[in-house]
């Protein structure tokens, strides 16, 4: 099995288990305990896990609050953000991910005459001035950590619309693991989106790449537009280059 493959099962197993001990580990995946440690240290290295007596447990810290996660970098979250809305046209029909990037695009979408379908909680609270958006909610269960709406049962809502433009965020991008994020509920969510829609935009600062976290929710080639403040690895470059993908720099 290749080393990947495989450290992503063992991040799988233990966030459906919780806690378990190096011992499980090495049986449940018939290796030595060493490579089993060399595993487990690229996962504790991420945040996902950390290590307790005798084995590893989920990292629960690792889901950041959304108020933390909205401090942090907020220029150059807005520099993104506002890059992302030039690509909005009258008439568009568009979806805003949860996240502290995609949120900001309200200030530069306001004046516009579009749809949006949107799980994000501020976005639509914010929103609710601006009457020349027409802004539909997802619904669903209240992800207090990320304040957006996320469930399992309302996907048939995303058959009844025809997005034009997404808007996608991300905890993490690599081009191993592809685009990924934390909050199961809403992973489900985002790969739907992104299947639907006609073009994905991306919105990750530049501390996002060569980063994973639990799920990954589409490929990194499923990505139309990848929108970001500085130039990544000369890496992306080239696999942007190799995938079709719209390397944007926001300035």
């Amino acid at each position: 099995m290749l080393k990947t493959k495989r450290i992503n099962l063992i991040r799988d197993y233990v966030f459906e288990h919780q806690t378990v001990s190096l011992d499980e580990l090495v049986k449940k995946f018939d290796v030595s305990k060493n490579t089993i440690r060399r595993d487990i240290q690229e996962l504790v290295d991420s945040g996902e896990i950390k290590k307790v007596y005798g084995g590893v447990s989920v990292n629960h810290t690792s889901l950041e609050p959304f108020t933390d996660r909205t401090a942090r970098n907020q220029q150059l979250k807005k520099l993104i953000a506002k890059r992302a809305a030039n690509f909005v046209e009258d008439g568009d029909i568009i979806f805003i991910d949860s996240g502290t990037t995609t949120v900001e695009m309200l200030e530069y979408l306001k004046t516009k005459q579009i749809t949006v379908i949107t799980n994000n909680l501020d976005f639509i609270i914010n929103s609710l001035p601006y009457e020349s958006l027409n802004v539909i909610s997802t619904g669903g269960i209240l992800e207090r950590t990320t304040k957006s709406f996320a469930t399992i049962k309302n996907m048939e809502l995303f058959n009844t619309y025809n997005i034009n433009k997404a808007f996608m965020a991300s905890t993490g991008v690599s081009i191993t693991n592809g685009v990924t994020n934390s909050s199961p509920l809403e992973s489900q969510i985002k790969q739907i989106v992104v299947e639907k829609s006609a073009k994905v935009y991306l919105l990750v600062d530049h501390y996002k790449f060569d980063k994973s976290a639990l799920m990954t929710y589409c490929t990194l080639d499923q990505i139309d537009y990848l929108i970001t403040d500085a130039m990544p690895d000369k890496s992306y470059e080239e696999y942007a280059k190799e995938n079709g993908i719209n390397l944007t720099i926001a300035n």
